[in-house]
């Protein structure tokens, strides 16, 4: 059994022990990795950028192309920065401090190579980066917290922090606050007006009557133009045909109806409350069912070449409708409930997003994930502390979003070496992936008096992720 040290006890080792056991030179090393991460990073950026480029929907100009070409760059340097900048201070930490310690092990590398990378990339992504990180750093941590038994896994938790997030998020877009203008509007309240609607969006100021009229008067045009009743025509036309007409005369007469049943002056939708909840409860049905079922093709493309009979068995299965059940229970519900307060009350208010939100939250628990539901969290605190900033709640921080860059990513490289079992899977693939599988194969094991559970956690976290234990140099196994 192995004697649990002090965290602060160092440990007298070289960096060819613990850094870069596979070779002694410290430059061969940094530049080793240097060399994998640039190719790594540019075809992960290349993908990127490209797919962005063809999701603009026209034929790129020459100066969208230098544009992509050198967001390429920039962002392929940024990226290799982090990991050139890791190993090096690794073993320069070691040459001057004589050993390693809990703090310069993994830490304080990464956090000083962060620093100095995070500055090569442009400013507009450097938020993004930091949301994604901070977003797998707060997992992380409280995966540190339940190995040791410090908190108890919750159930449902990633429910209640979706279901907290959006109803600020909510309160806040129907409050208007965040469209002082449509161009600096944060993507989030784009996301938020596809999902849950234009009228939504900002409480009116006073209640006009053009909506009950304008209901009034698509609904007479609507039972005009289709008539209360089907006469068949004279001329002889197709059984089928005929029943299909018939069958959307009587799907528009429904409809119709539901339009023309009761709506509270308040509310600031056209037609019924209930076809108000029903239309956006479909809509986004149908729009989650659509997106998965494209990446159900897209993903198991190469299996129904090879075996088209396994089509049902992909397509047909209780997952597919997860995340259509997700968006229309958080739009059919947020509306409901909204609909519902204002006939209750007589009045509307931004305030009643807070129920709302709560409730149209409930419907993750159908599409439960922690990234999503953590982006969300984090992205609610970045909206709440701008805010603040703009009204004079708080002070602005200078730097706080590289800040929380650096320390995030310095935590995650910290548990990827001494804790990888609390690490997040996707996470632990890109660090193999960008480091030639370097991350595996540093030698821990002279770590372990420190009662981490270092080298059982790197077994457990290879057999979980399938990662092969070895070094690879532009795809050559060494």
């Amino acid at each position: 059994m192995v004697q649990v040290l002090s965290k602060l006890t160092p440990i007298p080792i070289g960096c060819d022990f613990y850094v870069h056991p596979w070779t002694d030179s410290c430059l061969e090393a940094t530049m080793g990795l240097y060399i994998q991460s640039i190719v790594y990073s540019l075809r992960l950026y290349g993908s990127v950028y490209l797919l962005a480029l063809l999701m603009q929907g026209r034929v790129p100009r020459r100066r969208d192309i230098k544009k992509t070409i050198l967001g390429i760059l920039q962002s392929a340097t940024f990226l290799s920065g982090t990991a050139f900048g890791y190993s090096l201070f690794l073993c320069t930490l070691r040459r001057l401090l004589g050993n390693f310690n809990v703090v310069t092990a993994s830490f304080m590398p990464a956090f000083l190579s962060s620093v100095f990378a995070i500055l090569i990339e442009r400013p507009s992504r450097r938020t993004l980066l930091s949301l994604y990180v901070s977003n797998v750093a707060t997992e992380t941590i409280w995966n540190m917290l339940v190995y040791r038994n410090m908190v108890k896994p919750i159930p449902y938790g990633q429910v209640a922090i979706f279901a907290a997030s959006i109803s600020v998020l909510l309160t806040i877009f129907r409050s208007g606050l965040h469209a002082k203008e449509e161009k600096r509007i944060d993507p989030m309240f784009k996301i938020l007006r596809f999902i849950i609607g234009t009228h939504e969006e900002k409480v009116p100021s006073q209640t006009s009557q053009s909506n009950t009229i304008h209901r009034e008067t698509e609904s007479v045009n609507d039972s005009s133009r289709w008539g209360t009743t089907w006469r068949p025509r004279k001329k002889k036309t197709n059984f089928v045909f005929a029943l299909i007409n018939q069958a959307l005369r009587v799907y528009k007469q429904i409809i119709n109806k539901i339009k023309c049943c009761d709506r509270h002056t308040v509310c600031p939708h056209p037609f019924s409350c209930l076809y108000y909840t029903i239309q956006g409860s479909t809509k986004m049905f149908s729009i989650g069912l659509s997106i998965q079922l494209v990446l159900k093709l897209v993903l198991n493309m190469q299996v129904l070449f090879k075996n088209p009979k396994r089509f049902s068995g992909v397509i047909f299965r209780r997952d597919t409708i997860k995340l259509a059940s997700f968006l229309a229970g958080s739009c059919g519900i947020f509306r409901a409930i909204s609909c519902l307060l204002r006939r209750t009350t007589g009045k509307d208010s931004s305030m009643y997003a807070i129920p709302a939100g709560l409730l149209a939250g409930v419907a993750f628990s159908q599409y439960p994930d922690k990234t999503i539901a953590l982006y969300v969290m984090w992205k609610t605190l970045q909206i709440a502390y701008n805010l603040g900033i703009d009204h004079g709640y708080v002070p602005k921080v200078p730097g706080f979003n590289l800040l929380l860059y650096c320390f995030s990513t310095a935590m995650l490289f910290h548990v990827a070496l001494l804790e990888p079992q609390n690490l997040r899977s996707s996470y632990w693939k890109f660090l193999c992936n960008i480091s030639g599988g370097r991350v595996a194969c540093m030698d821990r094991s002279a770590f372990e008096p420190w009662g981490l559970g270092t080298m059982e956690g790197l077994a457990q976290t290879i057999e979980r992720t399938k990662t092969p234990k070895v070094v690879q140099f532009l795809g050559i196994k060494w």
